[in-house]
């Protein structure tokens, strides 16, 4: 079993904007002063150089396009309704906003098919959408697929009674707890668990502080001390630049890095940089307007691709 692989799923946005069906419970996003079409071409530039940036370091991206047939402003975060497993398990998740539901494409499954990856079986969790219980894959869950843990931060989009489904489904312990952000001097819940938190192979990325029960931190810093993973604390600040929606990805002959934004990786101190670069490399690109647009960054846009091969 491991914890990252090579291979990566991501979609070319064409019609993306910001989703006034996500601002409601996400915090990051922001009104920016700029026509849908301008917005578009700039979050396609970024998504392009990203792809590149990635590519040249030896990632393997199954870039797919986005499809004109619905209206998709956040197709380009495809984790949040698909995720992949060494078994040859696909997961399908219930979303939050009714748009984003229409980014499921069977599609997309054949195209993963044609590149040579073996899908076993589908587990389908988007039922629980007609009862209004959601959680948004990879969004919601941070998975240590090594040590079978699963991370969550529990919100309007990452059901209890649903995750505990997952995890015995996928034969994962659960670690549950709540994550608060201040908006307008009130604390309201993280949207996603993967803004505060990202578990690499040896090392943990995480803002603490957005964990106000002190049991439920000490739980969480437990979980992941007893699998010898080295705790990265980032502020509440640099969580809301990014730094805790970054993603450990294999390159060119198995290197390891880390990728992340490049507002993510400039709110990170000499420090914090010192004790990712002890376990590997940093990867970031230029994410502005997705990031502003979309509240989401680089983690958000790769599905990782852990399927067997033919």
């Amino acid at each position: 079993m491991q914890q990252t692989t090579n291979s990566i799923l991501m979609i070319r946005p064409i019609n993306f904007r910001m989703n006034e069906q996500t601002a409601v419970n996400n915090y990051f996003q922001e009104n920016v002063a700029l026509q849908n079409a301008e917005i578009n071409r700039k979050a396609q530039e970024e998504f392009d150089s990203y792809v590149f940036k990635l590519k040249s370091f030896g990632v393997e991206v199954l870039v797919i396009s986005d499809t004109d047939t619905f209206d998709t402003p956040d197709a380009i975060f495809p984790n949040n309704w698909i995720s992949f497993h060494t078994d040859g398990t696909v997961g399908l998740y219930p979303m939050f906003a009714e748009n984003r539901r229409l980014e499921r494409r069977d599609d997309i499954l054949a195209k993963i098919e044609e590149k040579g990856f073996l899908i076993e079986q589908v587990v389908d969790y988007t039922a629980a959408e007609f009862e209004d219980f959601f959680l948004e894959g990879t969004g919601s869950l941070i998975l240590d697929r090594v040590n079978k843990k699963a991370y969550c931060a529990l919100s309007v989009r990452a059901d209890e009674e649903l995750f505990i489904e997952f995890c015995e489904d996928f034969e994962y312990t659960p670690v549950v707890f709540i994550a608060n952000q201040t908006v307008k001097e009130k604390r309201e819940p993280i949207y996603h668990t993967n803004v505060m938190m990202c578990v690499a192979e040896t090392f943990a990325v995480i803002c603490l502080e957005t964990i106000d029960n002190k049991s439920e931190r000490k739980n969480v810093l437990k979980h992941l001390k007893e699998d010898g993973k080295q705790v990265i604390e980032i502020t509440a600040l640099q969580m809301h630049n990014f730094a805790g929606n970054m993603l450990q990805v294999r390159g060119a002959d198995d290197e390891l890095f880390l990728v992340m934004s490049a507002a993510a990786h400039e709110s990170l101190t000499q420090s914090q940089i010192a004790k990712i670069n002890n376990h590997c490399k940093i990867i970031s690109s230029s994410l502005e307007t997705i990031e502003a647009c979309g509240g989401g960054s680089a983690r958000c846009m790769m599905a990782e691709v852990f399927l067997p091969k033919n």
